[in-house]
């Protein structure tokens, strides 16, 4: 797994002198910055993982930083304070931080607050990750770069192709006809192009099927037009 880069935002150079010896046998990578405006510049050129910012600071405090973050970056955010009082949490809480740690604290508790944030983001980027990807057999589509893999080997399609195996990788489970097909892959009426459509699912068959004259993925419905089996059918051939 590749290291964490974390950025601190605190004007107590000590602090952050402290919790690099932590971060360091942690693994993580440390930023720093001693103010909102100068944690800004940071996150805008650099890949971030989390921040903790502090809340009272010169030029830009960590509320404001923290209200601008939010307006377009959803990284995690834990907030410190040298206030204890629950309107404080409330505060940062509400404006889009994800954790609250107040000064003093144990360098150990903000280092598994940190673990924590991390973890989740993980999970949540691996959900979206799985949610932009469509798995059949040993094929995986994944629809946000538009690649396809057998066998973990991308292969090269064409942008028909592709939107011909999407098209019937989404209706899984469901004939579709030939007149379907060619209307929504080729964007135009169907005027008798069977043709076009069976050229291009031979040509795409024989780039994703292990033998494609008897194909287990894509499959001919007869009279009607081409379909891939459910989940439910394929796990019970």
């Amino acid at each position: 797994m590749a290291e964490s880069t974390i950025l601190m935002v605190d004007d107590e150079a000590e602090i952050i002198q402290l919790m690099s010896i932590y971060f360091n046998n942690e693994g993580y990578k440390l930023l720093q910055a001693p103010n909102g405006v100068e944690a800004l510049k940071i996150l805008n050129s650099q890949q971030i993982d989390l921040i903790v910012l502090d809340l009272m600071m010169p030029e830009m405090d960590g509320l404001q930083a923290c209200m601008k973050i939010r307006e377009t970056n959803p990284i995690p955010i834990i907030m410190l304070s040298a206030k204890g009082q629950d309107i404080d949490k409330i505060s940062g809480l509400s404006i889009g931080a994800d954790d609250y740690v107040t000064k003093p604290f144990n360098p150990l508790e903000l280092i598994a607050r940190i673990k924590s944030q991390l973890r989740r983001m993980n999970q949540f980027n691996a959900i979206a990750a799985n949610a932009n990807e469509i798995h059949i057999e040993n094929v995986t589509i994944n629809i946000a770069s538009h690649t396809v893999k057998v066998d973990h080997q991308e292969i090269k399609l064409t942008p028909r192709q592709f939107a011909l195996l999407h098209m019937l990788a989404v209706n899984r489970g469901t004939v579709l006809s030939m007149d379907r097909i060619y209307e929504e892959v080729w964007n135009e009426p169907f005027m008798e192009s069977k043709n076009s459509v069976m050229v291009h699912i031979r040509k795409l068959r024989e780039k994703i099927e292990s033998n494609p004259r008897e194909p287990r993925i894509i499959k001919t419905v007869w009279g009607i037009g081409y379909k891939i089996e459910s989940d439910e059918k394929s796990r019970g051939e």
